[in-house]
């Protein structure tokens, strides 16, 4: 752990994330293809105007924030201008950066102005960055830290490190839109972030947050039972008016005991809730269909990696068949896919991406098979020999080319492998908004009568949204894409149908209302985008326990 910085709790603390512009090709390490907007990036990439856009907070910076005593403040998405002023005009003992490894150089800038510009403060440095082996050697930084970080800054600022974690007021993202239009998805709903838990202890070789916090079968807890969850729930309701959660938790639903003592909470509290939560095919097993309704789980996080794979979180399951019988209850799915396993050849590769896209989830991840830096593939394929010295870790995020040697898949092979599952993805099944239409009409079809007045509270908020902005979204979405594909351009139009007939006149005059005015915005954004438009996050300052001499 870390030793005391002199002045503890006094110690005026800077937290930031790393600068901007993201969405271009610069000299510090950002990339075009790898924007700050994950659904952009890794999910609807391919859809066009029809992509989901949106940007995250920083969220492990804001909760070390909100769980010291020292002044501090969160620099969230600055650019270097702004990063530049806030160490010169405020004096910070501590500086705080937190990053991912492909951003490795913009640390080392930052670090860099730390010396230059606020030559008095201590330069901390975590988040998966940390994992980067020698990092100690790239920049110049007095502490790094590996893993959890709010227990390393209470102990470092003074604080009790075993205080109970105070949870911050966070909005799940900012800055929604689709088809050019702002929260046209949302429809002005806000959702709120819950971090119950870091780490995952399924323990994949690839993954980044397992390896990040212990490893196979270890996590760290938060909130160790269900009422702490809803107590924190309960004041995202009352301070930022949600009644939606994402829930920042790789395998929410593994913790069943944890979970099912938040439904009991939520029954007795008459809490009509959605939950939107990261799992594993066999910890959905472990509920029965009218649990994970009463839980409120509305959008599950599912990994799909290949049906040949040995992960133990597959065994036994049939995904396809799983994910049907989630969507006939209005259970939203984004399936997660890797490209380019150990397994995977010329050969088989486009069946196993055919099998992917055969899931028809509402929304789809492809990621490149990669040895990122911390990992036990790393360690295994820097063992074998396998690593490629040549590629940058600016291009270690699993959205470019592989960066080590594949046995059978040669590196710019995976990159036209990667492109080629999204293509296919929107080809087969349609952009992901028709998708969550579909699921949510069957949802609302199958518990609009349910005898449980919170189910059917949630399930009518999903159908107001039905039959106005998506009636009209459907609309523009049939038209837009009629030239390109016919037959998803049908799909559309016979589900905008049957939810007019299922709402009638009101749904039939929003299609014909919104449509038209959906599907200009739509094509005006097409054409913004092919002439290069990208989109950046707003920087956010933050202040807590600050007083004005600070």
């Amino acid at each position: 752990m870390a030793v005391q910085h002199p002045k503890g709790r006094r110690a005026t603390t800077l937290l930031t994330s790393v600068f901007g512009p993201y969405a271009q090709d610069d000299e510090f390490g950002s990339r075009a293809i790898n924007p700050m907007e994950l659904y952009h990036n890794q999910v609807t990439r391919e859809q066009g105007a029809f992509s989901l856009r949106m940007f995250h907070r920083s969220w492990g910076i804001t909760m070390i924030q909100e769980n010291v005593t020292a002044p501090c403040t969160v620099l969230d998405f600055p650019t270097r201008e702004a990063f530049a002023r806030e160490l010169t005009r405020h004096r910070y003992e501590v500086v705080g950066i937190s990053s991912i490894i492909c951003n490795v150089g913009k640390v080392k800038e930052m670090c860099r102005m730390v010396r230059e510009l606020s030559p008095q403060s201590t330069v901390v440095v975590g988040g998966h960055v940390a994992a980067i082996p020698g990092l100690e050697g790239m920049i110049d930084a007095d502490h790094i830290v590996k893993g959890e970080g709010v227990a390393w800054m209470r102990e470092y600022l003074g604080d009790r490190v075993e205080a109970p974690i105070r949870h911050p007021d966070l909005v799940s993202g900012y800055g929604t839109r689709a088809l050019g239009i702002p929260d046209v998805i949302g429809g002005g709903a806000t959702a709120a972030t819950i971090i119950p838990s870091v780490g995952c202890p399924m323990g994949c070789n690839f993954c980044t947050t397992s390896a990040f916090f212990g490893g196979k079968g270890k996590f760290v807890n938060f909130f160790e039972s269900g009422r702490e969850l809803f107590e924190v729930m309960c004041r995202g309701e009352q301070v930022l008016g949600a009644r939606a959660f994402f829930i920042m938790d790789e395998n929410f639903l593994l913790q069943r005991e944890r979970a099912l003592e938040l439904l009991d909470h939520m029954k007795r509290g008459e809490k009509s809730w959605d939950l939107y939560v990261f799992s594993s095919a066999n910890a959905i097993r472990k509920y029965s269909i009218e649990e994970l309704v009463d839980l409120g789980i509305s959008w599950i996080w599912l990994g799909l990696e290949s049906p040949q794979s040995s992960y133990s979180k597959l065994a036994g399951v049939d995904t396809r068949e799983m994910t049907r019988q989630l969507q006939a209850h209005g259970i939203k799915l984004l399936g997660s896919t890797i490209v380019g396993l150990e397994h995977h050849t010329p050969e088989n590769i486009h069946q196993e991406i055919e099998h992917a896209v055969a899931h028809q989830t509402d929304f789809h991840q492809f990621m490149l098979y990669t040895p990122v830096p911390g990992t036990p593939l790393f360690q295994q394929m820097s063992q074998e020999g396998r690593m490629l010295a040549e590629v940058d870790l600016a291009d270690i995020h699993g959205q470019y080319k592989f960066n080590f040697e594949h046995g059978a898949i040669p590196r710019d092979e995976s990159k036209r492998l990667l492109d080629w599952a999204f293509v296919r993805d929107m080809e087969r099944n349609g952009p992901s908004v028709f998708r969550i239409c579909r699921t949510m009409l069957k949802g609302w079809q199958r518990y609009k009568s349910h005898a449980d007045e919170r189910v059917r509270q949630r399930f009518e908020r999903e159908a107001f949204k039905l039959k106005t902005a998506y009636a009209g979204l459907l609309w523009a979405t049939e038209h837009h894409i009629r030239a390109a594909n016919k037959a998803i351009s049908e799909q559309v139009r016979a589900l905008r149908l049957e939810i007019e007939l299922e709402f009638g006149a009101f749904a039939r005059l929003a299609a014909k209302a919104l449509g038209p005015v959906l599907l200009w915005t739509a094509r005006r954004e097409e054409k913004r985008l092919q002439s290069g438009w990208t989109y950046e996050p707003r920087t956010i300052i933050e202040r807590r326990n600050w007083t004005s001499g600070a």
